[in-house]
């Protein structure tokens, strides 16, 4: 019995992973994607600007959409479309890269599952900033940081944890410069000059978002090796540390166009799909 309905959920999730509606569901999240990028470009700006009133991460964009006129509407179309890509990743990460074999499957799998956990932390923040007062949670990354550090080996699970993510940000900057990130638009978006636009927008892109990995990482590592858990921090954090930095207020925009880049890019992708 058990073992019939095991297959039977297999068989209904092959059949959604295949289907034509999971392809409208990944274009429209990847607006909402785009979109919550360029509101974090403009959060970037204004940081670099000398507001620091919003917090520059997912959960600040969210809420300075929030904010805006027909923002409630605004922020439960976000909220929607992030939890369609959770969707179309978790289903990837289920039944995708069939054609794939071995380690290389299971670490693209295993990269789709960790991308739907990211989607579903965006769209639960939306949900969150459409139903009700936004709360702050700026202590979050820290207070969690500290509880790790708390556990036998705590302080060297940080330490990896830091290594993993400049990891995953200089694989980003790899994608960007030699162009892996192209066969995620189909072949008439890579065409004549707006398909040259689109792969600018991706290279800038996906390097902005690689820095910022890389600056989240190095936070992290730092921490875990000087044991002082307020060291981490997430996006917002980050970008407040490049701000510290010799010509931080130049390099805070150029990351913030990159960033926004990503967010184009996201649109160019959602309209030239080939996932």
């Amino acid at each position: 019995m058990t073992n019939s309905i095991t297959t039977q959920a297999g068989s209904v999730g092959r059949q959604a992973h295949q289907s034509e509606w999971l392809d409208h569901a990944a274009r429209i999240g990847l607006v909402a994607y785009g979109l919550v990028h360029l509101v974090l470009a403009w959060l970037a700006v204004q940081l670099a600007l000398g507001d620091n009133e919003g917090s520059a991460d997912s959960q600040g964009a969210v809420q300075q959409l929030a904010e805006q006129p027909f923002g409630e509407a605004l922020v439960w179309a976000v909220g929607i479309g992030m939890f369609l890509l959770a969707l179309w990743q978790a289903l990837e990460a289920l039944f995708g890269y069939r054609q794939e074999q071995g380690f290389t499957r299971v670490r693209k799998r295993v990269t789709a599952a960790g991308k739907a956990v990211v989607y579903v932390v965006i769209g639960v923040s939306a949900v969150r900033a459409a139903t009700g007062p936004s709360s702050s949670q700026k202590d979050g990354t820290d207070s969690t940081t500290a509880k790790i550090m708390g556990w036998p080996g705590g302080q060297a699970i940080v330490v990896v944890v830091g290594l993993v993510i400049i990891g995953m940000g200089a694989y980003l900057v790899h994608r960007a410069w030699t162009e892996k990130f192209a066969k995620h638009i189909n072949a008439e978006g890579k065409t004549g000059e707006t398909g040259k636009a689109y792969l600018w927008f991706g290279k800038a892109g996906y390097t902005a978002k690689g820095v910022t990995f890389g600056v989240v990482g190095a936070l992290f590592l730092y921490a875990g090796l000087t044991h002082d858990p307020k060291k981490s921090g997430g996006l917002d954090q980050a970008l407040h540390k490049v701000l510290q930095q010799p010509f931080g207020p130049f390099l805070l925009v150029v990351i913030a166009l990159g960033l926004a880049c990503y967010g184009l890019f996201c649109f160019a992708r959602a309209r030239h799909f080939n996932d």
